[in-house]
């Protein structure tokens, strides 16, 4: 008896009467999802490696990896705050700057420590040698931050330190010995000089493209459904944001600048020439944030709404969803404040003709933060839905994840079933979850009548996917009529 793995055996040469077994490939019927809520958030931080997607899944990793948050509004840790707040809980965030960032250096006995990495946090980061009380040959070095947590290595000698410091993938800093190494003693110190630098530019934001990426090119391939520039409002980045979002099947949240107007937001977006279902433009109504470290803070309405999205399965629209957190607007003012400026029904109409969606209180359902319009920038009345853009990068994304394995095959009426019966129940799956309404609302074709002998010969396979999405209540109309001479029928109601 032989063993063979699937495609080993030809079994038309065969001429030794035995037992052949082969192990065949379990088959798959149906295709895992991809990730829809995660978001790829590029900023600014006090610490942390500089364009390089980073992951993210609590408040406590932010912290440990981007250091304290800052009350900038390009801040990485208010960002991801916010989002946590309403739903989300999976991030790639990518640190940007300026370029003049510095770390913070010290000397302790002739030896250097330099942070690892650039950053104002760098300068609460203290360095100890202590003496062991029994064998006074060995000694410790603490390296301690409040907020980045501490680090221990213990040697006799600084070059026993400083190789278990570079061994060592989460330290806080790196050691250069002089040319000739100091005897250990004890002290401590401070280090100092780290700097953030100044508020980088809109194309520290967008980042470069090329062998190394950085910016928001750097959450290529990280397989993020949302986007954000945190912070940043420049109308001419909204282009190269919504082309990014539609090369890798993400939903850009941009916004315009603060304390902005209807007329000037609309004449914008117009002159930067953004229409694209693969950005969602927010108005530059900014809204107060109760920040737990930095107290009251105007932010970008961008992380309310990824992080609402990003707790939403990809069906779902942001209208209408409650928002947790916000204290007020530019417009609304605090809430303590007791001021209530609202938007009327005609600044809303200029807002949604424009395709330019806000945050507001109230909303349809009550008096309460919320996303007015769930709308995207795009003027097809089609396509200008959250749940279409969300909906569709899904579907796209969780099929190209998987449908590859068949390349390769050889093209037969096998491969045909095989292909159909992946995508179908792929398909039937999202039914079950709430995704699609029901098995009457997708088609898939793939055989003979889709895929002549002329096309298969040169090694061409194709399936033709059709899928109805569920609609999102948008304009809800109920007809009452009532008086005293109304009659009254009841029925079993159509469902």
């Amino acid at each position: 008896m032989t063993i063979y793995q699937s495609g080993q055996l030809n079994t038309n040469s065969l001429n030794v009467p035995d037992l052949y077994v082969q192990i065949l490939r379990p088959q798959t019927l149906a295709l895992n999802g991809v990730p829809s809520g995660r978001i790829g958030l590029v900023g600014t931080a006090a610490w942390g490696p500089v364009g390089t997607p980073v992951i993210i899944g609590a408040m406590g990793d932010c912290l440990s990896a981007f250091g304290p948050k800052q009350a900038l509004a390009s801040d990485i840790g208010t960002a991801v705050n916010i989002a946590l707040l309403q739903g989300a809980a999976d991030f790639r965030c990518v640190r940007v700057t300026d370029g003049t960032d510095t770390a913070a250096t010290a000397t302790l006995d002739g030896v250097t420590l330099t942070a690892i990495h650039t950053g104002s946090a760098g300068n609460a980061i203290v360095a100890t040698v202590t003496q062991d009380g029994i064998i006074t040959t060995n000694y410790t070095l603490t390296i301690t931050h409040a907020v980045l947590g501490s680090r221990t290595y213990r040697g006799t000698t600084w070059t026993v330190l400083a190789a278990a410091i570079a061994a060592d993938s989460t330290a806080l800093v790196h050691v250069t010995l002089p040319a000739t190494a100091p005897l250990l003693s004890a002290g401590t110190v401070t280090l100092a000089g780290g700097s953030d630098g100044v508020a980088p530019g809109t194309m520290a934001f967008i980042g470069t493209d090329g062998v190394t990426r950085t910016g928001m090119y750097a959450l290529r391939g990280q397989g993020c459904a949302l986007g954000l520039l945190q912070g940043v409002s420049d109308s001419t980045s909204w282009t190269m944001q919504a082309a990014f979002g539609m090369s890798e099947g993400m939903y850009m949240i941009a916004c315009g600048p603060a304390g902005d107007t209807i007329a000037n937001a609309a004449a914008m977006k117009a002159a930067a020439g953004v229409d694209s279902y693969a950005i969602k433009l927010m108005f530059g109504d900014w809204l107060w944030w109760d920040d737990d470290t930095n107290g009251d803070m105007l932010v970008s309405p961008q992380a309310f709404v990824a992080g609402i999205l990003g707790g939403l399965s990809p069906e779902q629209s942001s209208l209408n969803r409650e928002l947790s957190g916000v204290i007020g607007s530019q417009k609304a003012g605090l809430v303590s404040s007791g001021q209530a400026a609202t938007y009327s029904t005609a600044e809303l109409s200029a807002l949604f003709g424009a395709g330019i969606d806000v945050i507001c209180n109230p909303v349809p359902g009550g008096s309460y933060w919320a996303v007015r319009g769930g709308i995207n920038t795009s003027s097809d009345g089609d396509t200008d839905d959250d749940s279409y853009t969300r909906l569709t990068n899904y579907i796209a994304e969780t099929i190209n994840s998987g449908m590859g394995t068949f390349v390769g095959a050889v093209i037969s009426t096998t491969l045909f079933g095989d292909i159909r019966a992946v995508l179908l129940g792929t398909l039937s799956n999202m039914v079950g979850s709430g995704i699609l309404g029901a098995t009457t609302d997708y088609a898939v074709v793939c055989d003979t009548s889709n895929n002549p002998q002329a096309a298969t010969a040169l090694g061409y396979v194709r399936a033709d996917v059709q899928v109805r999405y569920q609609g999102i209540n948008r304009f809800f109309v109920v007809n009452l009529q009532g008086g005293a001479s109304v009659t009254v029928s009841t029925g079993t109601p159509a469902t």
